[in-house]
This record gives C-alpha cells, sequence and structure tokens, in this order.
C-alpha cells in the first residue's frame, strides 16, 4: 500500500504552461570552480547523479573571467553524462548582467542537449536578484525563447510577478532560512504560490541545509542563521508544498556554508581573497546531507511514500565546538540588513548533535549517540507524516553534554545494528585562530 502524501500533484502541474515540472537542481557557483578539470566537473556530476539531483544551476557573475572557460567544461561534462545544466544570471556578485551578453551565452549554450528546456524547446533561465534590471527581460526572452524563473526576493512575491509587464514565467525564491529561533515554515512559499497562481505561473521552492558566513572582504558578510532540523523539515515541506521546481542551496557555496556537495581544496580560495578569520569549510564535511536525497526527491517527485524505503541508514551532523568554548567572532544571530532582529548566535542553534534515520518502522529502534565514547542514549522527537511505525524519515538530537571527542551514531534494531554514521571532524572545546566555527559537520 502506498502512503499518499498529498492531492497537490495535480493542481500544481496544472498550474505549471510547460511539459515537464518536479525537477530538483542544485545551485552551483562557477566562481568557486575555476581551477576545475573536465574529470572535477565529471566527478561531482556523478555525485549529483548517485543522489538523484536532474541538473546544476550555473551561477554565473558578469564580470567573472573564468567564466567563459568554466562553462565550456562544464557542458562537455553535461553532455558527456546525460546531465542538465541551466543558467542562473548573477546581478549582485559584480554587478547587472549587460542584455547582449545574457543573449550571446544564451545563444552559444542553450543548444546543447545538457541545457534544460523544461518543454523540449525553451531554454531554462534564472537569476540571483536583478529587478531592476527586469526591464531588459523581454527583448532577452524574443532573442532567446526562454522560459524565465528569475529569484527577485528582494521585493514581494506580487510585486515581482508583474514586474516588467508580467515578463517572468515563474518565480524562485532565496528564502531558504527562518528568522530567528524559529524553525522554517511554508509561509513564504504558500505567498509565492499565491501570487503566481491566478495567472498559472510556475514555482521553483528553495532548500537548504545551513547558513554561516564570516568573510569581512565581501561588505562585512558575518552571520548566522539556524540551521538546526532545517534540512530534514525542507523536504518535509517540500512534499507537502509540491513546488513545480526544487533548487537545493547549493552544491558548493563553501563562503555561506550551505554546501552538500564535496570540500575540493581547490575550491576554498575565497576565504584568503575575502580575509576570513579562520577557514570554516575546510575538514568540514557536509557528504551527509545527500545520504537522504534520493528518498526526498522520490517522495517529491511521486507525491508518496514507498512501502520500504530501501537501505536503512543513518546520517548526522553538528557543530565542532560548544557554543561558550570560543569568541564568537563578531557574528550576528540573523541579519539586520533584512529587517531581522540581530541576536547572539548561540540563541539560534543548539550545541546538540542531530541525526536522522531512513527506517522502514520504528519497532524495536535504539539510537545511541557516543562522543569520545561517552554513549548518550537517543531517541526520535520527528516521526513520518504518516505516523510512527510506517516507513520514512525519523529525526532526534542529543545534545553534548560538555562531551567532546569523535561522534559516532548508532541506529539498532532488536540489539541488532542498521548503520552508523560517523567519520566527521570531532567536537573539541578548543578553536582556530580563537574563533568560533558555526559551520557544520554532516557525516
Amino acid at each position: 500500500m502506498k502512503l499518499l502524501l498529498t492531492a497537490l500533484t495535480a493542481v500544481s502541474l496544472a498550474f505549471l504552461p510547460v511539459q515537464a515540472a518536479k525537477e530538483v537542481f542544485a545551485h552551483l557557483i562557477v566562481g568557486n570552480v575555476p581551477e576545475f578539470t573536465l574529470s572535477d566537473w565529471e566527478d561531482d556530476i556523478r555525485l549529483a547523479q548517485a543522489s538523484k539531483i536532474d541538473g546544476f544551476v550555473l551561477n554565473i557573475a558578469a564580470q567573472d573571467p573564468s567564466n567563459a572557460a568554466s562553462l565550456d567544461l562544464a557542458f562537455h561534462a553535461a553532455n558527456n553524462l546525460k546531465f542538465t545544466l541551466f543558467f542562473s544570471f548573477d546581478y549582485l556578485a559584480q554587478g547587472a548582467w549587460p542584455p547582449d551578453r545574457v543573449i550571446a551565452l544564451l545563444q552559444k549554450h542553450a543548444p546543447n542537449p545538457s541545457y534544460f528546456k523544461p518543454d523540449g524547446t525553451r531554454p531554462f533561465v534564472s537569476t540571483f536578484e536583478g529587478p531592476a534590471s527586469a526591464a531588459d527581460w523581454p527583448a532577452i526572452k524574443a532573442a532567446t525563447n526562454a522560459f524565465f524563473i528569475p529569484d527577485w526576493s528582494s521585493i514581494p512575491a506580487r510585486d515581482a510577478v508583474s514586474r516588467a509587464g508580467g515578463v517572468a514565467d515563474g518565480l524562485f525564491s532565496f528564502g531558504a532560512w527562518p528568522d530567528g529561533a524559529r524553525n522554517m515554515t511554508t509561509d513564504g512559499d504558500k505567498a509565492f504560490q499565491a501570487a503566481l497562481a491566478p495567472q498559472k505561473k510556475a514555482y521553483m521552492m528553495p532548500v537548504a541545509p545551513w547558513f554561516f558566513t564570516n568573510l569581512p572582504g565581501f561588505g562585512g558578510k558575518n552571520w548566522l542563521w539556524r540551521g538546526d532540523e532545517l534540512w530534514d523539515l525542507r523536504w518535509r515541506q517540500v512534499a507537502e508544498v509540491q513546488p513545480d521546481f526544487v533548487e537545493i542551496l547549493t552544491w558548493n557555496d563553501y563562503g555561506e556554508s550551505h554546501y552538500v556537495g564535496p570540500v575540493r581544496e581547490k575550491e576554498l580560495g575565497l576565504f584568503s581573497s575575502a580575509g576570513a578569520p579562520v577557514n570554516y569549510a575546510r575538514g568540514m564535511s557536509h557528504d551527509g546531507w545527500r545520504r537522504f536525497l534520493p528518498f526526498y526527491i522520490g517522495v517529491y517527485k511521486t507525491g508518496a511514500v514507498p512501502e520500504r524505503v530501501g537501505e536503512e541508514g543513518v546520517m548526522a551532523y553538528y557543530r565542532t565546538a560548544p557554543a561558550p568554548a570560543c569568541p564568537g567572532g563578531g557574528t550576528t544571530g540573523n541579519n539586520g540588513d533584512f529587517g531581522q532582529a540581530e541576536v547572539k548566535p548561540e540563541e539560534l542553534v543548539e550545541d546538540s548533535v542531530f541525526y536522522a534515520a531512513l527506517l522502514d518502522t520504528d519497532k524495536g529502534v535504539t539510537v545511541t549517540v557516543s562522543i569520545g565514547g561517552k554513549a548518550l542514549p537517543g531517541g526520535f522527537n520527528r516521526v513520518p507524516a504518516a505516523g510512527a511505525g510506517t516507513p520514512g524519515v525519523y529525526t532526534g538530537s542529543v545534545p553534548f553534554g560538555g562531551h567532546t571527542g569523535d561522534v559516532v551514531v548508532t541506529v539498532s534494531r532488536d540489539g541488532k545494528m542498521i548503520a552508523t554514521a560517523e567519520g566527521g571532524k570531532g567536537i573539541s572545546a578548543k578553536c582556530e585562530n580563537n574563533v568560533q566555527n558555526w559551520n557544520a559537520v554532516a557525516v
């Protein structure tokens, strides 16, 4: 028996004026990969494919000299591996894009078989911000036949829908993080859908696992948003909202700590160029956040939970130092520039090991969290939507409790081990350069 999650799928598809829908993409910062070889691109694509990600969203800044070579390699690799790519033109990092250059890049790369065309014809195009340049897009669309889903999150969704005569074919929201210590809700997503529904335009929903940045050279960027429980909760919300598309934020934005791709030393140059007090991504794997993506994406696309989850497993994430262990580095919780009340970062995140287990059932299941060899009993505080005893993801957490050392999370059923999550950087009361690293490890 299938456990149906929602009847909204058909409604969502009815709003989408294209044939294809319910694709999942990961946002990739092209400016972080100028040293990538073809092999590097292919390695990342294979990892994404193993996670059932449909494609990469290529974020490109207007003045980045590495764009041309990187894009050629990206499309070469994607064509080889039958993977999907599309552009997100960044209007903030290095200024607005001249429309003739947008047109030229689309005319060059959109004919690739790997360029995403949701109806088989129109190339999908997005942005990072840029509502002030909305008037450029009627001409760009006329020249390229683009299917245009911008991120204009800096203005209300109802205004973005009507900007430049309603030039957008849908909208993408960058609102993937909660305000303050509360958990994320779907209020923002529903506001976007409500604004788009009268014109039957598409919505692309954001999903992110974490956020922390401390890059003084990039305009003094230095704040934290709550990431505790965010990843699993957000995928549950995707299943509820049933957007037309999903964009994971991000594959490789190490500077904002929300990467789900591998950490490669050749991609970490921004920590030096931006004067970061500590390289808070080095040694901080987020691979664990990819662990259940095939399950989450499958539930989103089918609208149902399977009777059996396949391979049962566990993942865990945690910060690597207790909040009081080191100076906070001037980091704020929240960002006043977004109209948020700034608080101490330790008010937003807990000194806890968080874990998620993908199980056919929780009957007979126990969880043990070991920190430095000290075994601490765990449990589940969130169960699948259909209730305890049903297949899906079960989550919980255990406080550090003053313990330091390596972290191992073990899930067993009736005394027999199902899986462990381990191998990440351990918890320590000592901090590099005497500054707190508010990033997390995910194993």
